[in-house]
């Protein structure tokens, strides 16, 4: 994903004269060829990742659309003063582009690890927070990014799915995708969790519902499936913290009995390096560990 984010940001800076792009060393050079195209709108600010979201708001009030780019630790965590001032406070609209997911890079070490960044973000107002499973949907959200004049955060990793599901048939809506029928339950899988939440839930009777947008959260989507069930289970799959969308899903299902259950990355610490597969099957996001959360919870 981060591949194609380089050759699409490189091509919408020839496309659009307001846009600009800030790094913060990080992907720096993978930039060489927009930044001798457009010295003054392609800016590397070194490792100040405070300083790379304050100038970003900045570019914003000056009537540019800027995009910042760095790995996810370090651009929603360290910088999320600044997120909060500089661009929610002020009324500043940016995209926000990071790499590494939560443990996409597990020989970095914890420093490297971001499983909390949807949850931080999301406690803050007016963000669309993308979570692409495909490098299609991802250039989907950011051309469509980099057009508006909003507050966009793009989680980019280096998992994904084999198809594009929230792109079929030309769709490039932000709502849930209906892969699977069932009456069980619903399991909703996050952007690069969906082929291994199909294949967790082969053969169960359930629901299986995609999404690669999770705010603003499509309960429209999720209340029209569970429409008719008595005391509807649900499950939420996420490749960051879990439970991060639970209480969204309270909200959806306010006046409705239900049961939710949510996995992701767990709160506990992995200290062992590892890869980033190794650190799914520990947090039980690997195919026989989500099974068997979901069945134990379903009760089947």
């Amino acid at each position: 994903m981060r591949e194609r984010f380089v050759e699409v940001t490189t091509d919408l800076l020839d496309t659009h004269d307001r846009l600009s792009l800030l790094t913060a060393d990080l992907s720096a050079r993978l930039f060489d060829e927009a930044r001798a195209s457009h010295p003054a709108r392609v800016v590397n600010l070194g490792i100040r990742e405070q300083l790379l979201i304050s100038v970003a708001g900045g570019m914003a009030l000056a009537g540019m659309r800027p995009i910042a780019h760095s790995f996810a630790p370090f651009l929603i965590e360290r910088p999320f003063e600044q997120i909060k001032l500089d661009l929610n406070h002020q009324g500043a609209g940016a995209v926000l582009v990071s790499a590494g997911a939560s443990y996409d890079i597990a020989g970095g070490g914890r420093t490297h690890q971001s499983p909390g960044d949807v949850a931080l973000l999301s406690t803050l107002p007016g963000w669309t927070i993308h979570v692409p499973g495909h490098p299609d949907e991802a250039e989907a959200q950011l051309r469509e990014a980099a057009a508006g004049d909003g507050l966009v955060y793009i989680r980019l990793s280096n998992q994904a799915n084999q198809r594009a599901h929230a792109l079929r048939g030309g769709a490039r809506g932000h709502g849930f995708r209906v892969l699977r029928r069932g009456t069980a339950g619903t399991v909703i899988a996050i952007g690069p969790l969906a082929d291994t939440v199909l294949a967790a839930t082969e053969g169960l009777d359930v629901n299986v519902l995609y999404g690669a947008t999770v705010r603003p959260f499509d309960g429209t989507a999720l209340r029209a499936v569970v429409a008719g069930q008595r005391d509807p289970a649900v499950v939420i799959v996420e490749p960051y913290l879990a439970g991060t969308s639970v209480a969204e899903i309270g909200t959806a299902l306010r006046d409705l009995p239900h049961r939710v259950l949510g996995l992701g990355v767990g709160l506990e610490e992995l200290r062992n390096y590892g890869t980033p597969r190794q650190h799914a099957i520990a947090h039980g996001l690997g195919g026989a560990g989500l099974r068997l959360s979901i069945t134990s919870f379903l009760g089947k």
